[in-house]
């Protein structure tokens, strides 16, 4: 199993990142997403709250030029789901789950983000925790080696997730020109208990290992498996 800190600070650019798992003492369902910026306009966002989720909104609004793939929100809540894009993405998995559909059939009607060259893939996640039981979902939609004919759909489902794991999918893989889309299944993860142990440890040690040039906003939350009760945290660079 892989070391999430390890990987953050040994990619410079892995551009937004979705992690979800089971905490060391498997009480707790785990949340992260965190975005980065090489862009001003990219870097110029904060994560708010917004109900039971959150958004991302412009730091300073006079210097918005684009806001079509950077506002949006990533985190949604649907009664005992919740969910979490790296785009607008979490609008059509909330309508698709609040019409019956699953997961991967709300994605259907979407593909990675028109920004060629790089064709940025869209990475999503969803949790269900209800009354003792947690099992979770991830996806990628990504072109396939640059190829914008041709999009590459790819879900992941993780059923009573083991506790002191998680998974964890970036956008890319690195810094480059393209940039290089993730590949393979999302990373192994080993939440150790010192990691998990509660929440401000977790969201504190993540954003520390992010590059401090890229890095943007983080959110965590710990969602308790059993009561459902949730603790959340943001962390921005623009304050």
């Amino acid at each position: 199993m892989a070391d999430l800190e390890k990987i953050l600070r040994e990619v410079s650019y892995p551009g937004r990142g979705i992690t979800i798992g089971r905490s060391a003492d498997g009480q707790k369902a785990v949340i992260a997403y965190f975005i980065m910026g090489r862009s001003a306009n990219s870097r110029n966002r904060v994560f708010v709250e917004d109900g039971a989720g959150i958004r991302t909104q412009a730091f300073d609004p006079s210097k918005m030029e684009d806001p079509s793939l950077i506002i949006y929100a990533p985190v949604r809540v649907l009664g005992n789901k919740t969910i979490v894009t790296n785009g607008d993405q979490t609008d059509t998995i909330y309508d698709g789950l609040d019409r019956q559909m699953t997961f991967e059939q709300s994605l259907r009607t979407r593909e990675f983000e028109p920004d060629a060259p790089n064709y940025t893939p869209r990475i999503s996640g969803v949790l269900h925790v209800e009354g003792g039981n947690y099992n979770f979902a991830m996806s990628i939609l990504k072109s396939d080696d640059g190829d914008p004919a041709s999009c590459l759909r790819q879900t992941f489902a993780y059923e009573k997730p083991r506790a002191g794991q998680g998974r964890f999918i970036s956008t890319y893989q690195g810094d480059g020109n393209p940039l290089p889309s993730f590949a393979g299944e999302p990373v192994k993860l080993d939440f150790d208990d010192a990691f998990t142990a509660d929440i401000d440890t977790f969201g504190s040690r993540i954003w520390a290992a992010l590059n401090e040039d890229n890095k943007v906003s983080l959110f965590v939350r710990f969602i308790d498996i059993e009561s459902g009760e949730t603790q959340s945290r943001i962390f921005n660079k623009n304050q």
